[in-house]
């Protein structure tokens, strides 16, 4: 779906820069364009930040939690 109608940003493409290692919205403007022009897109982006952080974080604690050896009888 299309966040920035302005600068014709996708939530895909926010999504793929966070991957690549953006963490606010002020990396998200400098990087891509977001919320530059109208503005009309922040809530939208920072929502999309905000969610996607938060499956990061959650899969980071996943891999770190430790899990018992299964010993064969």
């Amino acid at each position: 779906m299309i966040v920035c109608v302005c600068n014709n940003i996708s939530d895909r493409e926010i999504r793929q820069a966070m991957d690549l290692g953006i963490t606010s919205m002020d990396e998200l403007r400098d990087a891509l364009g977001v919320a530059t022009c109208c503005g009309q897109c922040f809530s939208c982006a920072e929502e999309i930040l905000t969610e996607h952080l938060a499956v990061q974080a959650a899969a980071e604690l996943k891999e770190t939690v430790l899990k018992r050896p299964a010993f064969a009888n």
